[in-house]
């Protein structure tokens, strides 16, 4: 046989289209040509391939081969081709069997040893494997990975995992002649151990500043504290994730699936929230991605998990207006000339910053000596439109120092956690959805206030001069504060919270 036909995927974004690898040997001058829109690494495997295969003791064939990654139109990167062409060109010269081929897809970058290495993207791969056969009779492929994917390919509870560590156990698998040769397939291990977050009794005092990310968690808010060096902002900040509710089996797997497309996904992280914290000298493609072949951002790795920005101002205003749609729609479009790529960014924004430039501004040590215009420059460094998508918006003062001698005997994140999550579950019960992402004609359904606080509303709207956007901002924090009170209606105490996590800077 001088033909031989195996399946692969490429990646496109989230999506990873089937790529049918073919595998022709004929007569003539000995060559090795890959076509079908190759990048460099592909065209580097013709030299992985032949190396492997001849350390692997296989014959290289001395005849022209060709092999066409179809469709033709679609890029092909990085070295997840390696070993569907080197098993193609086995079969293609008889030296194993073909007749199984078409019940796998093959994915792995060899070494010159003929080892398979990991690649990126796995998960993603898996979940367009088990895609394929929906609303058909026909079962999905079996999948043959590297052994360090393994784990990974195998969260998609439909998905056939068989596991390699060489090209020679694939081999193996496809002539081996006993149950002993063939790869067992993988089962996924155990994944229901509690994730391992910093705790909030850790942080002493700061009672408003926590509950308010109480607030913010069980709602799905964004929110960013404004306070003197050392107040805690980042600390609160770094174990706000251990009080989000639970992660289901659905977010857990759109949020894995996007960090497999960068280094991969350790199995240890299953059902963690990620929390991602960039740098401010971060570029604006570094934080919502890109690249010739775009690759998913900070905002993307961030989905379903934390993005937190310290010493918001410091950003490249540029690089922060960024943030205005995702922040909105929970996606993120990345266009280039040759190619456009979707990536979810469904994050919850926690945000801090000096409330000056020498940070001490309110400070009971009186050692800011800012003027009221150096204040304000500093604070416009946020635009408006930016400032008013973030709902909360919260000063964190400084700690006597009494309290600082303290022992620490605040709550601890699982109790803080329970209240959340019997808020949440009052929002699913009742819309399906966090409070935060209602949209207008929810908020008039779900959100009406009570004739006292509506009459609150209109005098805060009226003497703040909010936005529309910052009217239903306010209402949704308001409905939150409800739900952690186990109150159907919105009532006037509720309206008064919700206004006073809006009024840390500028009035928006």
């Amino acid at each position: 046989m001088s033909l031989a036909v195996l399946k692969s995927r490429a990646l496109s974004g989230m999506d990873a289209p089937e790529v049918t690898v073919e595998v022709h040997l004929a007569n003539g001058l000995p060559s090795f040509t890959i076509v079908g829109l190759p990048e460099t690494e592909v065209k580097e495997s013709k030299d992985r391939v032949r190396a492997a295969l001849q350390n692997a003791r296989f014959e290289f064939p001395a005849k022209r081969i060709t092999v066409n990654l179809a469709p033709a139109d679609l890029p092909k990167e990085s070295g997840r081709f390696d070993l569907p062409i080197a098993l193609g060109i086995l079969a293609a010269s008889g030296q194993i069997p073909a007749d199984a081929l078409d019940q796998y897809e093959f994915a792995g970058e060899l070494s010159l040893s003929g080892e398979l290495r990991p690649i990126r993207g796995a998960l993603a791969m898996t979940f367009a494997i088990c895609k394929r056969s929906d609303g058909s009779r026909e079962a999905p492929r079996a999948f043959i990975v590297p052994g360090a994917n393994a784990d990974e390919a195998a969260l998609v509870s439909d998905a056939v995992i068989y596991p390699a560590d060489s090209l020679l156990q694939v081999c193996a698998h496809f002539a081996g002649v006993d149950a002993e040769a063939r790869i067992a397939r993988h089962q996924v291990r155990n994944t229901t151990v509690r994730p391992d977050y910093a705790d909030f009794s850790d942080v002493k005092g700061q009672l408003q500043a926590k509950r308010a990310l109480e607030v913010a968690a069980a709602g799905n808010h964004s929110v960013i504290m404004v306070g003197p060096p050392g107040t805690g902002k980042s600390m609160l900040a770094a174990r706000f994730a251990g009080i989000l509710p639970t992660m289901t089996d659905q977010e857990a797997l759109e949020s894995a699936a996007v960090q497999s497309l960068t280094s991969g996904f350790a199995i240890a992280k299953w059902k963690v929230r990620p929390f991602r914290s960039p740098h401010h000298t971060a570029s604006g493609v570094a934080l919502v991605g890109g690249g010739g072949t775009p690759r998913p951002g900070e905002i993307s790795l961030a989905h379903r998990g934390v993005l937190f920005l310290d010493e918001l101002p410091e950003f490249d205003r540029k690089v922060l207006e960024v943030l205005r749609e995702p922040l909105e729609s929970g996606h993120i479009t990345i266009s280039r000339a040759a190619k456009q790529a979707d990536f979810p960014a469904r994050f919850q924004l926690i945000a801090a910053m000096n409330p000056c430039p020498c940070g001490y501004y309110g400070h009971s040590n009186g050692k800011c000596r800012c003027t009221p215009d150096m204040i304000a420059r500093y604070q416009d460094k946020i635009s408006g439109p930016l400032l008013d998508r973030i709902d909360m918006q919260i000063q964190v003062g400084a700690l006597p120092h009494a309290d600082l001698l303290k022992q620490a005997d605040g709550e601890s994140s699982v109790l803080i956690q329970a209240r959340v999550e019997r808020a949440f579950e009052r929002q699913l019960a009742r819309q399906a959805k966090a409070n935060n992402l209602l949209n207008t004609r929810e908020i008039d359904s779900y959100c009406q206030p009570d004739a006292a606080a509506e009459q609150l509303l209109r005098s805060a709207m009226t003497k703040l001069n909010w936005s529309a956007r910052a009217y239903h901002r306010v209402l949704k924090v308001a409905r939150t504060i409800a739900d952690l009170a186990g109150a159907e209606t919105i009532a006037q105490a509720h309206v008064a919270e919700a206004i006073q996590y809006r009024r840390a800077l500028r009035e928006h």
